[in-house]
């Protein structure tokens, strides 16, 4: 490097530094604090279009459908259209995904399936000062501590979380701690596909903490599972962006085609289910901003104390469904989860990750009548 060259780079570095923190201040500057809490319901229309442009023997698709519902979220209905042989409801009963399946014959050169849900969903936040006499059953409890594929409670995963729980006497210190030991180690990492999987054995025995919501929330479900506290993925989609005005924990546009999130639940005596979403933080700290921000910079605070107790009702649910079987899939391979459009044909499963080549699009409009 010649001297010029050097002196004209030294000169430029000032002027970056402060281009990049007057950027880093506009976006603290768009913020409002994050502090969802229940009030008006919001209705959406979800519209899913799957087109297969190259099928190959019979071809099929699966379009996951909300089945949650709650005090955040109301189905309206399910309807759907295309040129399919066969289109109906199905659900896989024992996890408990629900879907629009499809199946088009050998004959069907342009395949297309079109499905829309109207959902009504509103925010969530815990009023930790009234307490309730909810309870578990024997059964639900049993259901909502077991091991998945992807989930395992024991050996490593239950060794790491009876050491992050130690001491710790309610269900409610537990999850506390689990949240913190997720956002202390864990991190955002965007180079993941899609969600991630979830295979927190895998995280915990290589000691590799980046992930998505799918990893870090998986994570935190297993970990809360194997230290015996009842505790759920809920798989969704973003709908719309945030009212806070936080650029990543909301859809962009009303194309929400790569808008899948999942979150979490966590059921707490005297409390009920409690929603809980320590990937939202890592999302927040790692995206929101051209810097990658500390969990206790005052940007982040408001979202780290409110999405443990919290989430914001621009997002709808499917299901809470893991280890998911599609009826009458002709791989026969089960799913980690139902977040995604799925769809195959003779030349096997598409990537459901890519929905430009497996020519799927989503999008979602609020409806104000």
């Amino acid at each position: 490097m010649n001297r010029r060259t050097f002196l004209k780079l030294a000169a430029a570095a000032p002027a970056a530094l402060s281009g990049l923190a007057a950027g880093v201040s506009v976006a603290r500057a768009q913020q409002k604090k994050f502090d969802p809490r229940p009030g008006g319901w919001r209705t959406w229309d979800v519209t899913t279009r799957v087109e297969i442009g190259s099928p190959a023997g019979v071809s099929r698709v699966w379009v996951p459908i909300p089945v949650v519902e709650g005090e955040y979220q109301r189905v309206q209905w399910n309807r759907w259209s295309g040129n399919a042989r066969i289109a109906e409801h199905l659900e896989d009963p024992r996890p408990g995904a629900a879907m629009v399946y499809a199946e088009f014959p050998e004959s069907e050169k342009a395949p297309v399936l079109e499905v829309i849900s109207r959902v009504q969903t509103r925010n969530r936040g815990e009023d930790w000062s009234t307490k309730t006499a909810a309870r578990l059953s024997e059964a639900e409890a049993r259901k909502w501590t077991q091991p998945t594929d992807l989930m395992p409670t024991d050996g490593i995963v239950r060794e790491t979380a009876e050491a992050i729980v130690k001491g710790k006497a309610s269900d409610l210190a537990k999850a506390r701690a689990v949240y913190d030991w997720i956002l202390v180690n864990t991190y955002r990492e965007p180079k993941v596909r899609g969600c991630g999987i979830g295979d927190i054995r895998g995280m915990l025995a290589t000691r590799n903490f980046g992930g998505k919501c799918a990893d870090l929330n998986g994570l935190f479900v297993g970990l809360l599972r194997a230290a015996g506290v009842p505790a759920r993925d809920v798989y969704g989609l973003r709908v719309a962006p945030s009212e806070f005005g936080y650029r990543t924990l909301g859809a962009g546009s009303s194309t929400v085609s790569k808008s899948q999130h999942c979150r979490a639940e966590v059921f707490l005596t005297g409390y009920g289910w409690v929603a809980m979403d320590p990937a939202d933080v890592a999302k927040a700290a790692r995206e929101e901003t051209s810097e990658w921000l500390k969990i206790d910079d005052p940007l982040i605070t408001p979202v780290r104390d409110s999405l443990f107790g919290g989430w914001e009702g621009n997002w709808l649910a499917y299901n809470q469904a893991h280890d998911v079987q599609l009826p009458h899939s002709a791989t026969g391979g089960k799913l980690a989860f139902l977040m995604y459009p799925q769809a195959e044909t003779a030349e096997g499963r598409k990537d459901c990750l890519d929905p430009d080549t497996f020519k799927y699009k989503i999008t979602s409009t609020p409806v104000t009548a």
